[in-house]
């Protein structure tokens, strides 16, 4: 019985990255110019690294899957859905974490700040810290940078990311309403 038990988390560990894989996979075939992608691989290294252009067609699936979801409840596409991912790649603002790719984020140095255009993290990976790990890293390169803060927004619609953003530091700057997006501004101060 202690073996089963020592084995057991392990066991969910293979499957959940199993549901991953594959939900990847069907994602990666779907999209367009996709179609030589026939294999996704465990993921082996969880190191924050930047995104490569063999990366693009993950970084559309998981921002397409981590934001698809809000369609409904604020009426239009999200914002990092419409990105333009290839060229975001090719800026060297894409940050990525996985092997499959399970998170990222999108950031843009300013002269007095950097700018968090968007965090992803695949639904499966959800409650794995995944999504902490990666402002932590934000906060890094801030740091990093010489940079004073951390800018972002996030629907005013996205409750769930009001309630994450200022457990973790950030503050309400405003509430603007952009062409069709209601956004709520925030900003940490790091240095």
């Amino acid at each position: 019985m202690g073996l089963i038990r020592k084995l057991a988390p392990r066991n969910r560990e293979i499957a959940c990255w199993e549901r991953v894989k594959g939900i990847l996979m069907v994602a990666l075939r779907e999209c367009s110019g996709c179609a030589e992608v026939t294999s996704v691989r465990t993921m082996t290294n969880d190191e924050i690294r930047p995104a490569g252009a063999a990366d693009v067609p993950a970084v559309k699936a998981v921002t397409d899957m981590a934001y698809h979801h809000y369609i409904a409840r604020i009426g239009v596409v999200p914002q990092p859905m419409e990105a333009d991912h290839a060229a975001n790649v090719a800026a060297g603002r894409v940050f990525v974490v996985g092997d499959p790719v399970v998170g990222l984020v999108v950031i843009e140095a300013h002269e007095d700040h950097l700018f968090l255009d968007s965090i992803a993290v695949h639904p499966d990976a959800h409650g794995q810290g995944m999504g902490r790990r990666l402002l932590e890293f934000v906060d890094a390169r801030v740091r990093a940078l010489g940079l004073p803060e951390v800018r972002l927004y996030t629907n005013a619609l996205m409750w769930e990311n009001q309630k994450i953003y200022p457990k973790l530091g950030y503050e309400v700057v405003e509430r603007r309403v952009d062409g069709p997006y209601d956004r709520v501004h925030y900003r940490k101060r790091l240095n």
